[in-house]
């Protein structure tokens, strides 16, 4: 497999580190620019609503771009956010880098997908992916327990200095090992809107935004959740984002197997429902069977996206690549839209409620779900 494969990996886990790391130090944000806990959440919602809608309209502006210059000047402006953000002393200044990085990041992050797929050999492309993925779910594992702990032990501003140490080390590692790649033409933006005429993909990707939505209206205030319910500290906080981490990379891989044993309707409606069971739990459980529920939720968190998307293969097969890109924008909507809702509910009714409140969502991905796979079995057996 091309080694540059690795590269790319590298890229995506820089990328996911900066994506989910304001999760965990929520907290420390909101206490050194005196604001509250649910407006310290927008950051994480304004990242991902850019981060949803950048990816394919940067991809098209810098279609006809050589493809190593493209990330080499993404790279140095995703820099320049995390540089922003070391010295942010407001909020809007802090606001600013995140949108400089998510733009930034979600270019990179489609960058990393296509020209994966784009260098590799046929025989070792789905390979060549999923490491591309799994530098992103890594960074829940290794990159967000690292930053909460730098966090909390050397000031919030810590991890942006390391992702912008890391960042500098990746842009000489593309100039030096990265070598020349030929643009391909890029698919016009009707074309890719076009794909959504099909109302049973529509409501693929609806459940995808609702999952994720009622998943983050929660997640998104994790930290502050578990502060309130079971008193941690930044030490058991670190602790909570490592397991929760290290279910949540297995999650992807486990219901992927299921989804080719037992079908992907039947792993796509049991994580919704699952998830709802744990949200429903987890603001009265006890110390032991949170540890336990938190590993369910972590596997649940990334089980949705491999029955999804072989679902949306299924259903529009030429359009696949687009319905992936698409279906990650809905992903990343959702992710916008559960921190922003989860930032009111914090503020207003307390972080406990985050959870019932999520709920809701997950009910509507379940009902969309449903609606997505009843149509889909008049034509043909999911």
């Amino acid at each position: 497999m091309d080694n540059r494969i690795y590269l790319l990996t590298a890229i995506s886990f820089v990328v996911g580190m900066v994506e989910l790391i304001i999760g965990g130090i929520l907290d420390l944000i909101a206490a050194d620019l005196n604001i509250t806990i649910g407006r310290a959440g927008l950051l994480i919602t304004f990242f991902a609503l850019i981060f949803a809608v950048s990816g394919p309209i940067l991809l098209y502006l810098t279609g006809r771009a050589e493809r190593k210059r493209v990330t080499i000047i993404a790279l140095i402006i995703f820099l320049i956010g995390n540089i922003v953000a070391v010295f942010s002393v407001t909020f809007i200044m802090l606001l600013i880098s995140r949108i400089i990085s998510a733009a930034s990041g979600s270019l990179l992050v489609v960058l990393c997908l296509t020209l994966a797929s784009h260098i590799s050999e046929p025989h070792y492309r789905g390979r060549a992916l999923g490491l591309v993925i799994m530098g992103i779910s890594g960074s829940v594992v290794l990159g967000l327990p690292i930053g909460v702990s730098l966090g909390h032990g050397f000031g919030w501003q810590s991890p942006f200095i390391l992702v912008a140490i890391l960042t500098i080390i990746l842009i000489f590692g593309v100039l030096s090992f990265f070598g020349s790649i030929p643009t391909q033409e890029p698919m016009s933006l009707k074309e890719q809107l076009n794909a959504l005429s099909n109302k049973k993909i529509i409501f693929g990707h609806l459940t995808t935004f609702f999952f994720l939505a009622g998943h983050f209206t929660l997640y998104g205030y994790l930290t502050p959740f578990v502060q309130t319910t079971m008193g941690f500290d930044g030490t058991w906080i670190t602790i909570v984002y490592f397991v929760y981490g290290a279910a949540a990379v297995t999650g992807g891989g486990l219901s992927g197997i299921t989804a080719d044993r037992i079908g992907v309707r039947q792993t796509l409606l049991a994580s919704i429902i699952l998830l709802g069971v744990c949200l429903v739990m987890l603001p009265s459980i006890t110390s032991f069977i949170f540890w336990m529920i938190l590993i369910v939720w972590g596997i649940l968190s990334w089980a949705i996206t491999p029955p999804v998307q072989s679902h949306l293969i299924h259903l529009a097969p030429n359009t696949s690549d687009i319905q992936q890109s698409l279906n990650n924008a809905a992903l990343h909507l959702g992710i916008a839209f559960g921190t922003f809702i989860g930032s009111f509910v914090t503020d207003s009714l307390g972080v406990t409620k985050n959870a019932y409140v999520g709920l809701l969502f997950v009910g509507l991905a379940l009902i969309s779900a449903l609606i997505s796979l009843q149509k889909e079995q008049k034509s043909a057996t999911v």
